[in-house]
C-alpha cells in the first residue's frame, strides 16, 4: 500500500511539473517604433532607420511621413530577446511603403529595422545608377545591424545571433550581396543591350557610374535568412550566387512589368545553391508588395496602388505576413552563415 501511494505521489508530482513546464500562451503585443540615427559608412554623414518592435504599451496609430502606421513612438518594449529583421527598400523608395509587413512581424515577436538608404530613397536620388549605391547599400545595412545592437533602448532585447534581411526590388539585390552573392556587371550590360527599353534597370544604359573605385561587395556573416520580394537580381548568375547558402523565401508576381520575372526572380529561383521557397503570385504586379493603400494614397498615386483585376492585395498581404512569420521563426532557429551551409540544407 505504501509503495502504491508513493507511485501515485510521483505520478502526481510529474504531472504538476509537466504543467508548469508547458509554454505560456503567446502574449498579445502591440507595436512601438524607435527612430535611430547613425553615420553612413560611405561618407560619414547621418543616416536614419526606424525600428519596429513588440511592445506592451497601449497602441496608437501614428502618422509617419504620410503613412498611417499601427505603432506608437518609443512605446514600452516587451521583455524578451527578439530576432532582428533588416528591411531594405527599392530604388527611390521608402521602407514605410511596407509598413504593414514591418508592424505585423513586430507583433509576432521580431524587431524590424527599416533602413532609409542615403542617396537612393524617395527624397534623395543622388546615388542612383552608381557603383557606390550597388556596393554601399549592403554596407549601410551592416552598419544598421551594428547600430541596433549598440542602441541603448533596443540592444538588451535583440538577439544578435538571429538576424534576417527582407529585401524588396533593389533591396533584394542588397540582401543577396549581404548573404554572399557577387554582382556581375557584364550581365547588366548584356541585359541592357538585349532590352534597352527597360527604363528601370537600364537608366544608365547598362553602365553604372564609377563614382567610387574603392568599394566591393561585402557579405555579412551575421545574416542567416532572406525574404525577397520582386528582387532585382539580373546581375547574378549561377557562379556568382555560389556563396549564398542561407535559406530564402522568394516572392514575385507574374504580372510584374517593372522587374522582368524571367531575368530576375524566376532565374534566381533556378540558380540559388539552396532551392528557395518560391511563391509566384498570379496576375500580381511589382507594387503589390507595398501596403494596401488608403483612399488618399489611391488618389495621389494610382499607379502604385491599383492592381490588376482579380488581384486582392489585402489577401496577398495576409498570406505573405503569415508565411514570413513562419519562415523567419523556423530559419532563424537554425542559423547559417553567408557562404556556409547548415547541416540540414
Amino acid at each position: 500500500m505504501k509503495r502504491l501511494c508513493a507511485m501515485l505521489l510521483i505520478c502526481l508530482l510529474s504531472s504538476l511539473i509537466s504543467v508548469q513546464a508547458a509554454p505560456a500562451p503567446h502574449p498579445h503585443w502591440s507595436v512601438g517604433f524607435h527612430e535611430m540615427s547613425f553615420l553612413d559608412p560611405l561618407d560619414l554623414q547621418p543616416m536614419r532607420a526606424i525600428a519596429f518592435y513588440p511592445s506592451t504599451g497601449i497602441e496608437h496609430a501614428s502618422n509617419l511621413e504620410g503613412y498611417q502606421i499601427a505603432a506608437s513612438r518609443d512605446a514600452k518594449i516587451a521583455i524578451g530577446r527578439f530576432p532582428m529583421l533588416m528591411l531594405s527598400h527599392g530604388n527611390t523608395g521608402t521602407p514605410l511603403a511596407l509598413h504593414d509587413l514591418a508592424t505585423s512581424l513586430a507583433r509576432k515577436g521580431f524587431v524590424v529595422v527599416a533602413v532609409i538608404h542615403p542617396g537612393d530613397n524617395s527624397k534623395d536620388h543622388s546615388r542612383l545608377g552608381t557603383l557606390s549605391n550597388l556596393y554601399g547599400r549592403p554596407i549601410q545595412i551592416s552598419e544598421a545591424i551594428t547600430a541596433t545592437l549598440g542602441d541603448p533602448m533596443l540592444s538588451p532585447f535583440v538577439d544578435a545571433d538571429q538576424v534576417g534581411v527582407i529585401g524588396y526590388s533593389a533591396g533584394g539585390e542588397t540582401a543577396l550581396i549581404l548573404s554572399g552573392a557577387m554582382p556581375d556587371l557584364g550581365r547588366l550590360r548584356r541585359y541592357c543591350q538585349e532590352r534597352p527599353d527597360d527604363g528601370d534597370a537600364c537608366n544608365t544604359r547598362g553602365e553604372l557610374i564609377v563614382d567610387r573605385d574603392d568599394l566591393q561587395p561585402v557579405a555579412d556573416p551575421r545574416v542567416h535568412a532572406l525574404m525577397l520580394m520582386a528582387p532585382l537580381s539580373l546581375k547574378f548568375g549561377r557562379h556568382t550566387l555560389a556563396g549564398v547558402h542561407v535559406p530564402v523565401l522568394l516572392y514575385s508576381g507574374d504580372g510584374d512589368k517593372l522587374v522582368a520575372l524571367d531575368k530576375n526572380a524566376a532565374a534566381l529561383a533556378r540558380k540559388l545553391p539552396v532551392a528557395p521557397d518560391f511563391k509566384l503570385l498570379a496576375g500580381a504586379g511589382h507594387f503589390v508588395f507595398m501596403a494596401p493603400c488608403t483612399a488618399e494614397q489611391m488618389a495621389a498615386m494610382p499607379a502604385l496602388c491599383t492592381d490588376a483585376d482579380g488581384v486582392d492585395r489585402e489577401d496577398i498581404h495576409r498570406n505573405l505576413i503569415s508565411e514570413a512569420g513562419k519562415f523567419f521563426a523556423h530559419t532563424l532557429s537554425r542559423p547559417s552563415r553567408a557562404g556556409m551551409q547548415t547541416a540540414d540544407q
